[in-house]
């Protein structure tokens, strides 16, 4: 990842509006930007119907051009929670049934104990396939085929169905073949065509390289994390042969890809959506507060929990919807907020989104400089307990 130009400013400049009930998130979000040697960032909240919350800040490129309201930031796992919400809507649409096996829509993928996998358990990351066990080169992530039919033709790491283990980068070829098969086009596709464009969303897997100018450059994380929260890449140097480094590492460009044109360009729905703060407060604000995306039963579904417990792969624990992760109270990793039904998805580096159905409203946090945190990065942390204290 390239090191950034950072500009030496005394006082930030944030952009964007607040309503004045929120003043204290615009407080918090300049603070960071001056204090945690933030680069660029953008925060955004939709409440109730509007878009009450849309700031941005810093520099974006390696250049160190100004953030702007239209940059668009790669916000890794976010990708899984908007995946999720086109498979409930390719659902509701009657394309795809989550209780019936993969191998209905895709027959190559029941053989070596996968044959009773069911779609369900790929969102939920119990499909007993968090890392490819085959080694491949870097130029593999970015071939469909290869990746889908690796896949198909590996056992599992568990039963499947019997356990679950966060599926970092292998969600995104499992899900969206799956429902590739199903559904007859791609998630990339069914996201612009039923959602981004209806909704107006800044938003996509695979970016044109019209819009490359637009992206944010990422650049690597360069701390640990604090005492007491877990550091994946420790136990990854620790135990190059395990399942979580496999995880990481297979194939290598999973770790050091993001700012190259070819990760740019291509289709990971676990890992690669370019998106604006304001395009995913947006969305999650549209579920939240019932808008009509998705129907209320199928709402309800989103924020019900189908994991929990120890992770072996993120060595923490998670609880997991359909995609979604959701609420862990009282954890300062992995709570959203107060409210119980909340439901999102944290991405690698600090980005991100999640709706809060009881208070009607979306967040969403992107930003360029990477953090080592596994789950909630205390940045995004510092603007959630902002917000909540506002309401």
């Amino acid at each position: 990842m390239f090191e950034l130009a950072v500009n030496v400013m005394t006082s930030i400049d944030i952009q964007g509006h607040c309503n004045p009930r929120f003043e204290p998130v615009r407080e918090a979000f300049a603070c960071l930007m001056e204090s945690t040697g933030e680069l660029g960032a953008s925060c955004a909240i939709y409440r109730q119907g509007e878009l009450a919350v849309n700031l941005w800040a810093g520099t974006f490129n390696k250049n160190g051009d100004p953030w702007q309201q239209n940059t668009l930031a790669n916000v890794f796992s976010v990708s899984k929670a908007v995946t999720a919400i086109c498979v409930q809507k390719a659902v509701e649409l009657g394309a795809l049934e989550l209780e019936r096996p993969v191998a209905d829509y895709w027959p190559e993928y029941g053989r070596n104990g996968k044959k009773h996998t069911l779609v369900s358990w790929f969102l939920n990351h119990r499909a007993g396939q968090p890392a490819l066990k085959t080694p491949l080169p870097d130029d593999a992530l970015y071939d469909w085929e290869r990746m889908t039919e690796t896949l198909a033709t590996e056992e599992p790491w568990w039963e499947p169905g019997t356990r679950h283990g966060y599926h970092m980068i292998s969600y995104g070829w499992l899900v969206g073949e799956v429902f590739r098969r199903a559904v007859g086009i791609s998630v990339a596709a069914f996201l612009q065509q039923e959602i981004a464009l209806p909704l107006g969303l800044d938003m996509c897997f695979g970016v044109s390289e019209a819009d490359f100018s637009r992206l944010a450059d990422l650049k690597a994380a360069n701390q640990s994390p604090a005492p007491g929260r877990v550091s994946l890449f420790n136990h990854v140097m620790e135990h190059p042969g395990s399942m979580t480094a496999k995880a990481l590492l297979n194939p290598m460009s999973v770790m050091n890809g993001a700012n190259t044109p070819e990760w740019r360009r291509a289709e990971i729905p676990s890992a690669n959506l370019h998106s604006t703060a304001q395009a995913l407060a947006t969305l999650f604000g549209n579920l939240a507060c019932r808008e009509g995306l998705l129907q209320d039963q199928t709402l309800k579904q989103c924020y019900q929990v189908q994991s929990e417990g120890l992770d072996p792969v993120l060595l923490t624990e998670t609880r997991f919807g359909p995609g979604f992760m959701l609420q862990q109270p009282g954890s300062v990793e992995a709570e959203f907020g107060p409210g119980p039904n909340a439901f999102g998805h944290p991405g690698a580096g600090g980005a991100l989104a999640f709706a809060d159905p009881d208070q009607e409203l979306g967040f969403a946090y992107t930003m360029n400089k990477m953090g080592p945190y596994v789950l909630i990065d205390p940045r995004p942390r510092k603007l959630i307990d902002a917000l909540y204290h506002c309401l």
